[in-house]
């Protein structure tokens, strides 16, 4: 590491995959980044004290302490960089865990460099503290747009159910399940499902007493599209 102050805008990468973390390095330095490997989360934990800038990019499988568990030390010394989460493709249980433990965002493997790049630049303007309320807010009141029947996907969605055991919970096809995805990311303003869990998690994070008074109801006025059930 080098012995100079650490520059602003420097990403912290916490994963044992030597081989993805030295093309996140490769990455991120060519766009003006300064970028720290840290092979594991105790390796991380030892540098904390030291750490005053900067965002953390977190695996979340690694060998003896996992990134939930990192996070759970992080919070405990009341760590406040803000912390993206990376998870398996389709983990969603375990990115909603993460978010639920204070990351500021997850981004699922594989990922694309704009993706990554977008969620990086979103984390240092976002920070923690007051902007995080706010945008629990604004996830709320997007929630609170949904059908009653986009709702049930979405809660199924962010327990980790796929659309074929979504289907036989609630009685209808595969088929129409993608059909209410599609409408319930459209209403959402989302283009992922991450995005979508995202929200949710986020909205569920709001407290009670400043939660849309719409939720799990559809706004007044708003038109159905068909009797989908």
């Amino acid at each position: 590491m080098a012995s100079e102050r650490l520059p602003t805008r420097t990403v912290h990468i916490v994963d044992d995959d030597a081989f993805l973390s030295g093309s996140l390095d490769r990455l991120l330095r060519s766009l003006g980044f300064a970028s720290i490997w840290y092979e594991t989360a105790l390796a991380f934990l030892d540098a904390v004290p030291n750490l005053a800038d900067g965002c953390v990019l977190l695996d979340v499988r690694m060998p003896g302490m996992d990134g939930l568990e990192l996070q759970e030390r992080l919070n405990a010394l009341g760590f406040t960089l803000p912390v993206i989460v990376m998870t398996a493709e389709g983990d969603v249980e375990t990115a909603v865990r993460a978010m639920k433990a204070g990351a500021d965002d997850f981004i699922e493997k594989p990922f694309s460099d704009d993706l990554l790049l977008g969620a990086i630049n979103t984390a240092f303007t976002r920070g923690r503290g007051p902007s995080r309320h706010r945008e629990g807010r604004d996830a709320a009141k997007r929630v609170a747009r949904l059908s009653p029947r986009e709702r049930q996907v979405l809660d199924a969605l962010v327990a980790g159910r796929l659309n074929k055991q979504i289907a036989h919970d609630l009685g209808i096809s595969a088929r129409t399940v993608e059909v209410h995805r599609a409408r319930m990311q459209e209403r959402l303003g989302t283009h992922s499902l991450g995005e979508a869990v995202r929200l949710a998690v986020m909205a569920a994070l709001v407290p009670a007493d400043v939660m849309p008074q719409t939720a799990h109801r559809r706004p007044g006025g708003s038109a159905s599209r068909g009797p989908l059930k």
